[in-house]
């Protein structure tokens, strides 16, 4: 059984969260739950759960708060947000699962199917958690990205990333070293977070680090040339918002 704990200062939240979880994942167990930071410490030191399902703002604290406190830790965390859209977009920069309130039934589900995946497959995820907690921490722009897939966790370098390929729900991720990481999120997930950093989707199959980039070819409707030499093609109607972020740069 995959031992979990609720951690929520709303009870009516928790109260949800446990009949989501009795009703649909017979392997889990709810061994217990609390509202605010220093009875959920306590809670999860003794109870040592597998899952943890936790509320950002909590009384007494936070969850990152309550994170760091536990460091280190083994248990798989799944976020539950209602707001804070800097918290949620380190949350997605790392992969780490997250419901958002008011909580819908079928992506409770999914983030908890997810994890219970990754708890059975015992993937690591400490270097994950600490760059997590460090982004958050230092309100910085994440300079890695956790892309996961099948077998793996990979902990890339926003830097090392020269493209993303739109392959139907699927993203494939071009590497300065050549490696390329295929991913089951579509390229409209990674264009929301990755615009903030350098990141311009001049076509609607592609994504490029702008930091890549050696020159725009306007002819022929326009290509984007990458230092490597690869070109990568330029909608007629993205080629003015491209010229204007390169000027920025």
């Amino acid at each position: 059984m995959i031992k979990t704990v609720i951690i929520d200062d709303n009870p009516e939240i928790r109260d949800t969260n446990k009949k989501l979880l009795l009703e649909y994942f017979t392997d889990v167990t709810v061994v217990g739950e609390a509202g605010e930071l220093q009875s959920a410490f306590q809670l999860i030191q003794e109870s040592q759960p597998d899952l943890v399902l936790l509320d950002i703002e909590l009384s007494g604290g936070t969850g990152f708060q309550l994170l760091q406190k536990l460091k280190p830790y083994r248990f798989k965390v799944i976020f539950i947000t209602g707001f804070n859209h800097y918290a949620l977009k380190a949350i997605k920069f790392h992969a780490i699962d997250y419901i958002l309130k008011p909580v819908n039934a079928t992506e409770f589900q999914e983030a908890v199917q997810s994890t219970i995946d990754m708890i059975k497959k015992d993937l690591p995820t400490s270097a994950q958690n600490d760059h997590f907690l460090q982004s958050f921490a230092q309100q910085t722009g994440p300079s890695k990205l956790v892309l996961r897939t099948l077998d793996a966790m990979h902990l890339v370098d926003v830097s090392e990333i020269m493209y993303c390929k739109n392959d139907n729900n699927y993203t494939t991720f071009h590497l300065t070293n050549d490696e390329r990481i295929m991913v089951s999120k579509g390229i409209v997930f990674y264009e929301d977070m990755l615009s903030d950093v350098g990141f311009f989707r001049p076509h609607q199959s592609f994504l490029v680090n702008l930091q890549h980039v050696k020159k725009v070819d306007k002819t022929d409707g326009g290509f984007v040339i990458l230092k490597t030499g690869q070109e990568i093609p330029v909608s007629s109607r993205r080629k003015k918002s491209l010229l204007q972020m390169l000027e920025k740069i």
